[in-house]
């Protein structure tokens, strides 16, 4: 008997109960369709969690004035004054794997419009740092590099600020905010880019040159950090390293002395993150996976039922000439047959259902092609590996005893 022979029969003794055959591929499809939505839910977590640190910056390292010790207190990071402009300049010089960088310091102020005031960050900084940051302008243009070094009053709004400031959405490109009662004139507004990972306002800033902040209104003249973008991810370690060793030499650091510096690698954090997705992913895809193997039991248990209401007909079956493999091959067919329909609607299912929890949840979620076909294999490996002993148990039936079965 040919395959198409064989598939034909499995079907019709499929279609005898139709009930039970539906009731038994409802394991298998509730089974495939968790897994798909599963794995969906954790390949989304991941490209979200992804698509918000590269939103951060384009190859980014984050260089930080570092702590300081007054006896046995420890400030934390940014309490040192020892990170300044000559160190942003020896990088750029000194550094080939660096492409750009930026200067940052910082305070908390209160920005006055008209009637209209909100408690923010101002962050100082260079027209840089909205390369590095991969920021693009909704209204005007980022103020310039004669603006850093002339100190001059201009600033660009976050969308936070531009709100809270600007209520009746009209442009503020021209017109003049006050900080710390002193006039700066809006050049641009950034698009908004959410919350970042930590969950920070990332869209609740003014910036202003850095040379601004310090001599109007912070007094200092040290820098908070710097903003690096190194020249693709590959070389972020490089970087690192070189910069470490660069500021090691400049800051007169010697061997075993701490440094009054940190230089923090987001291609790294990235890198955890997306190994913690990963390991999420695969316990979803697990925990999934365990309702196509009770799936797989109820079709062994079906196919068993089977062999015995049909013990007759495999004794006929085997009286006009019919061999042990082909009982044995007609049953795991039927076993796959089974499954395999119950695969195609269970991937059905999954799409519905990740496009549900998707619209409902307002979850990322990504299904991609492997989770699919790799879901529709599973389940054909099931049909096959949970039919095979009903299978062998038909093929050795003595064809005697059963045709004297009744």
């Amino acid at each position: 008997m040919d395959f198409v022979s064989i598939v034909r029969v499995a079907l019709r003794a499929l279609t005898r109960n139709k009930m039970r055959s539906i009731l038994t591929m409802l394991g298998i499809i509730i089974g495939v369709g968790a897994v798909i939505a599963m794995v969906g839910v954790g390949q989304g977590a991941n490209e979200q969690m992804q698509a918000q640190i590269a939103a951060m910056g384009s190859n980014l390292l984050i260089v930080q004035s570092g702590s300081r010790q007054a006896g046995v207190v420890r400030t934390g990071f940014g309490a040192t004054k020892t990170l300044v402009p000559g160190d942003e300049a020896a990088i750029l010089a000194q550094v080939p794997v660096v492409k750009e960088v930026a200067a940052g310091t910082g305070t908390h102020q209160q920005v006055i419009s008209d009637n209209n005031n909100w408690g923010t960050n101002i962050q100082g900084t260079e027209p840089t740092y909205f390369d590095i940051r991969n920021w693009n302008f909704d209204l005007g243009t980022s103020f310039t590099e004669q603006d850093v070094s002339e100190n001059n009053n201009v600033a660009v709004l976050g969308a936070t600020p531009l709100l809270n400031l600007f209520p009746d959405g009209s442009s503020p490109i021209g017109k003049t905010i006050r900080i710390k009662n002193l006039p700066f004139t809006v050049v641009g507004t950034l698009q908004p880019k959410g919350q970042s990972g930590m969950g920070q306002d990332q869209d609740d800033n003014v910036y202003i040159p850095y040379t601004t902040l310090q001599k109007k209104l912070s007094g200092q003249n040290w820098l908070s950090n710097l903003s690096v973008s190194a020249i693709s991810k590959e070389s972020t370690d490089t970087a690192s390293q070189q910069i470490t060793n660069l500021l090691h030499t400049r800051h007169r650091i010697r061997p075993g002395q701490p440094n009054d510096f940190a230089v923090n690698n987001l291609s790294d954090v990235a890198d955890v993150a997306s190994a913690a997705s990963s390991i999420m992913t695969i316990l979803l895809g697990s925990i999934a996976s365990v309702s196509l193997l009770v799936g797989g039991i109820g079709i062994m248990n079906i196919m068993l039922v089977s062999v015995t209401e049909r013990t007759r007909e495999i004794g006929i079956r085997m009286a006009v000439g019919a061999t042990e493999s082909d009982v044995k091959r007609q049953f795991i067919i039927e076993a796959l047959v089974l499954a395999s329909i119950g695969g195609v609607i269970g991937i059905l299912f999954g799409l519905v259902t990740s496009w549900l929890i998707s619209a409902i949840a307002k979850w990322a979620v990504d299904v991609s092609i492997i989770s699919i076909v790799g879901a529709a294999l599973f389940s054909a490996a099931i049909g096959i590996f949970f039919g095979y002993y009903p299978a062998k148990k038909a093929a050795n039936l003595d064809p005697i005893e059963a045709l004297r079965f009744e």
